[in-house]
């Protein structure tokens, strides 16, 4: 058997040498093919990326989003419609609907009939906006809030319709809105992510949630949402494995970075350094997570602020809490999951409960968040994917009924840094089935977002497989009309 010596090894390790870093010929063409999505993904340079910042003056350092997973109906909170009241049972007429496709789950039903809300609506505060008796807490804070009751989008089913809300598009696989976030405005806080995801432990999970919805997509990997949970560890894989006491830790990754940065060397992927900074990140965070995690400290009336499940670490009212104390940290983005909101049956009983688990500590954030001065720059935002239908989906009583996904119009509300307070936009007809004033698309909505946080939509672009993405596809205006 032939046994090969140090010179044909080295002539070899030679030629592998040479197809990896030679700048022409076959090698490069066969490296270059493998490679071509690192190659058309690198991230945009910082001199960039400044002036999109400087391009419009920001009114937001930071953002939390309330996002209500599963579509709250529009009927039980924001958009009162007395003239239904004498309409139970009713068919919708054909006009309204204007041949609207349907679900699956209310296309085969013989007629649409009209469920008036069962709840009371009142006016409230100095605007005198219209809220619904089920959330009593919003009602005092709602001279804070700018009401949009002109939302809509293509999307008639959950998950296209929560992936676009969450990255521009109905398919998986974009960045997540505070990805994007991330990637263009990068953090103020060195020891803690860009962009924190937490999701509530109390909420019924009638509809999944992806990872995925707050991933980093194309964009490199440490622009991704990292979720904080309750529990013994508030993020997977920080801490150190039992039996080390992690005294050299530092010292090994300062080996793993001198090894990342040989390999980043030899094959230019952006990735690497992507690793090298959560490898830092993680390292940094094993001190500062704990930290902050910690609410016991929080005065009494703080707690009382919140509601009495804000003690109970992992439910919507904590998370509240908790989001509170990482916008105080600089935290950029940070984005809160509540899912159940879902109600094709027993809608009354459902909404209830939900506008329970979310309505006191929601207006008890406004207020922290104003009482320490920082609702001025914090752009706080609460809604779902889509509305609720007029018409009951399968049984309906005088006390009973469901409502199946509306995508056509809806309310969400903002609040705090640059949009007006007080303050309802848009206008839908007397069934909420048809936006006839001011409508706002979900690029809408996400450009003024942007916008708001000094960052110029159509200029917040990535490079990936040969085209320039960004949140807002090829769309999206900034909604200046609810803008100070």
């Amino acid at each position: 058997m032939h046994t090969p010596d140090l010179a044909d090894l080295n002539q070899k390790l030679d030629r592998r040498a040479f197809f990896l870093r030679t700048a022409s010929g076959l090698g490069a063409l066969a490296l270059g093919n493998l490679l071509s999505n690192t190659a058309q993904s690198a991230p945009m340079s910082e001199k960039t990326l400044e002036s999109i910042r400087q391009q419009v003056a920001p009114k937001a350092k930071r953002v939390v989003y309330l996002f209500m997973a599963g579509g709250p109906s529009q009927f039980e909170t924001f958009d009162y419609k007395p003239k239904l009241a004498n309409m139970l049972g009713k068919g919708l007429p054909d006009s309204v609907r204007g041949g609207q496709r349907l679900t699956g789950m209310s296309a085969n039903q013989a007629n649409l009939p009209i469920a008036p809300s069962l709840y009371k609506f009142g006016q409230y505060g100095k605007s005198g906006a219209w809220v619904s008796e089920l959330l009593p807490y919003t009602a005092q804070v709602v001279d804070e809030l700018c009401i949009v009751k002109s939302l809509f989008t293509e999307q008639i089913n959950h998950d296209p319709a929560i992936t676009f809300f969450q990255t521009g598009h109905q398919l998986p696989g974009r960045p997540s809105i505070g990805s994007w976030v991330s990637y263009g405005l990068g953090s103020e806080n060195q020891n803690l992510p860009a962009f924190i995801v937490l999701v509530s432990k109390n909420a019924s999970k009638d509809q999944p949630l992806y990872a995925r919805l707050w991933g980093n997509g194309f964009l490199p990997s440490e622009h991704q949402g990292v979720q904080f949970r309750s529990g013994k560890d508030p993020v997977l894989f920080l801490n150190n494995p039992e039996g080390y006491d992690g005294s050299d830790r530092e010292k090994m990754l300062g080996y793993l970075t001198e090894l990342n940065r040989m390999q980043n060397e030899s094959w230019g992927d952006p990735e690497v350094n992507a690793r090298i900074s959560q490898y830092e990140m993680a390292f940094r965070m094993q001190t500062s997570v704990p930290e902050v995690m910690d609410t016991a400290g929080e005065p009494d009336e703080v707690f009382e602020l919140y509601g009495p499940d804000s003690r109970d670490k992992g439910t919507y009212a904590a998370n509240c809490l908790l989001a509170r104390k990482l916008l105080e940290k600089d935290v950029r983005f940070v984005q809160l999951y509540h899912q159940g909101w879902d109600h094709h049956g027993s809608l009354p009983k459902g909404m209830a409960n939900q506008c329970k688990q979310v309505d006191r500590a929601t207006a008890g954030l406004i207020v922290d968040l104003k009482r320490r001065g920082m609702l001025e720059d914090t752009l706080v935002v609460w809604g779902g994917e889509f509305g609720r239908t007029v018409y009951s989906q399968g049984k309906l009583t005088a006390s009973d009924y469901g409502r199946d996904h509306h995508p056509r119009c809806f309310t969400m509300w903002m609040a705090g840094a640059g949009v007006k307070a007080g303050f309802s936009y848009g206008q839908t007809d007397d069934f909420s089935y048809n936006i006839i004033k001011d409508p706002v698309h979900v690029h809408d909505f996400q450009a003024t977002l942007l916008h708001l946080l000094g960052v110029d939509h159509e200029q917040l672009v990535y490079k990936y497989q040969g085209r320039r993405f960004r949140l807002t596809d090829v769309h999206g205006r900034v909604v200046n009309e609810i803008l100070t």
